[in-house]
């Protein structure tokens, strides 16, 4: 045990995380010549393309130092904020954590929030400073930056590039000495902590798991503590770049396990596992139950699919604890689901995971956050909104109360302003404002979640030229005063495309919702009325005109009257047609109400 060492990677988004980690994977020789490849960890093509983490990896390396064989055990981690609850759980399974920050970027927003995470646990922090190769980079400035949030000293900032691979000798020497070993009685009963689990379709599911007490081995009888199932441990291993089988996994390493568990929902990622015969007392704690913060709906483009969504859903949120999801139907849609998620680029990435993965093309509503409503007949009852279309009638409506966040946001002082004036449209209030250097601002505000669902990350790398880094953290609910703004199409309401909007706001985005579908909402044979109502008020409207054609081409010179006949017998058909005539939405109108002020 003396031997093992657990350590997880934390940085901010595109800080040279994955390419540090196929850096010490090649130095450690737990990669041969053959199966190099850059970003090594990010198993997905997705992670690849756009050059981000999304699932956490564990690989395990061993390594010599000074005559001595130790084992260590990498777990990658995410570093966009929405998927912070990932880190969490990898940040569990760790004695300790490289704090990675780019030499060129300096600290950002991402960086701070997951130190906290890693200081909450205990964790031996190891700080980094990457890519110094770089002819932007400023070591020293950075260095002093690392010095003043840490309060370590300078010489223990170690300077590596993962690029050319300078200065891995002195991160794996840093681990080995720093970093502590697991601490865990290995003849206690088995105690294990599960940190993630994937999907085989061969073999069910792989559960990966942190040995913290006992240890786990082939064919034992092994139970699940909190859905209290049991199984048989039919393989068990550790995580190399391919899994290696093992008769034994022993206290303080990491490894899977394979029980042929082929129903999504028995495994529970931050669950104990112990034996059946002999269990351990105690839970293992500091796991939370995922906090979605962006609600959509996601609907099968045909109804017949329904069910393998659901599936295709089931083994998505296996592979991704932090998906949440619940039947639901719509009038112009048919049966979907309504889904929690992490964030909109966590919404992104699932919708392309199912397209990908599983083949399912899928239509996704307007997301929103979730309200609290009070009614007058019961003011102390909490009603839960997820979806607009459940806001009561406003007569029987006593106050709605809207998620609020802590938005810390970090930028060059020279965009303080931009980033301000974007923020207080979003109808945030600051509430401090920090000069950490010179040149950087860490400027905190309160804000409503809604508003930074839509185009608010876009926007902020806009106007600060791409030098904003983002984090929030949510403060509770507080009141707000809303309204549901229904979308019209040729007089039917569309549920789909409702929105609870601010009272203030209403008028202007309505207004912009209705110009945005008349571009979008394909020509029909007849005149189509598009619609933005508040209750029975309309508050905006456009018309997409309908496809003509000339039927007075055949009259040529005579009386007018004959052209006002053909005139009047067309406009008859039209009306007709209007009343039986429904409205094809495409599936950019759904997306197009996030991108309002493209």
């Amino acid at each position: 045990m003396k031997k093992i060492r657990n350590f997880c990677i934390i940085a901010h988004i595109d800080h040279g995380k994955s390419t540090l980690a196929d850096r010490l994977l090649d130095y450690t020789g737990a990669v041969t010549e053959r199966e190099k490849k850059s970003q090594l960890l990010d198993s997905m093509d997705l992670e690849r393309e756009r050059g981000i983490t999304i699932k956490s990896h564990a690989i395990q390396m061993n390594y010599t130092h000074e005559g001595e064989d130790y084992i260590l055990n990498l777990i990658d981690t995410p570093g966009h904020v929405d998927f912070s609850y990932e880190v969490s759980r990898s940040i569990a399974a760790c004695e300790g954590a490289l704090l990675i920050v780019d030499a060129a970027q300096s600290i950002q927003a991402q960086t701070i929030s997951n130190l906290y995470l890693a200081l909450d646990n205990d964790l031996e922090i190891i700080p980094v400073l990457n890519k110094v190769d770089l002819p932007s980079a400023n070591p020293e400035e950075v260095t002093d930056d690392i010095v003043d949030l840490l309060g370590c000293e300078p010489e223990d900032v170690i300077h590596a590039s993962g690029k050319t691979g300078f200065g891995v000798g002195n991160i794996l020497a840093a681990i080995i000495a720093k970093v502590p070993p697991p601490q865990g009685n290995p003849d206690a009963p088995l105690k294990a902590l599960i940190f993630d689990s994937v999907y085989n379709s061969y073999r069910g599911i792989e559960t990966y798991f942190r040995v913290i007490d006992g240890s786990i081995k082939k064919n034992q009888r092994i139970k699940f503590m909190s859905t209290g199932t049991e199984y048989k441990a039919d393989e068990v291993g550790t995580l190399k770049l391919e899994q290696e089988a093992k008769q034994e996994v022993k206290t303080g390493d990491v490894g899977y396990l394979i029980t042929g568990i082929k129903v999504a929902k028995e495994v529970k990622v931050g669950d104990t596992i112990t034996d059946f015969e002999n269990p351990t007392e105690s839970l293992i704690d500091g796991f939370e139950d995922v906090k979605p913060m962006v609600f959509a709906g996601i609907y099968p483009v045909d109804t017949e699919d329904y069910e393998e969504l659901r599936n295709s859903m089931e083994k998505l949120q296996l592979n991704d604890a932090s998906l949440v999801f619940q039947p639901e139907s719509s009038v112009a849609l048919g049966f979907g689901f309504r889904c929690g998620f992490l964030g909109m680029l966590h919404m992104e990435i699932i919708q392309e995971r199912l397209e990908r993965e599983f083949n399912m093309t899928v239509i996704t509503t307007v997301p929103n956050v979730s309200y609290h409503a009070y009614t007058k007949k019961n003011p102390e009852e909490i009603v839960l909104l997820n979806n607009p279309t459940d806001l009561p009638d406003p007569s029987r409506l006593e106050k709605v109360e809207e998620p609020f966040i802590k938005a810390s946001i970090i930028t060059k002082s020279d965009f303080v302003g931009q980033v301000m004036s974007l923020c207080i449209e979003k109808r945030g209030e600051i509430v401090n404002q920090t000069y950490l250097t010179t040149e950087r601002v860490e400027l905190t505000f309160d804000m409503p979640l809604a508003e930074i669902v839509f185009d608010f990350y876009d926007r902020l790398k806009t106007v600060s030229k791409g030098y904003a880094s983002f984090d929030y953290a949510p403060i509770g609910m507080r009141e707000s005063k809303l309204v549901r703004v229904d979308i019209l199409l040729n007089g039917d309401p569309v549920d789909a495309l409702s929105a609870l909007l601010h009272a203030d706001n209403a008028y202007v985005i309505g207004k912009k919702i209705v110009e945005k579908l008349k571009e979008l909402i394909p020509r029909q044979q007849f005149d189509i009325p598009i619609q933005a109502a508040i209750g029975a008020k309309i508050i905006a409207r456009e018309t997409t005109k309908a496809l003509r054609k000339d039927v007075t081409a055949k009259c040529y010179g005579g009386d007018i009257s004959r052209k006002r006949k053909l005139l009047e017998k067309q406009k008859k058909g039209k009306k007709r047609m209007r009343q039986v005539g429904n409205v094809e939405i495409p599936q950019e109108a759904f997306m197009a109400v996030l991108k309002l002020n493209d």
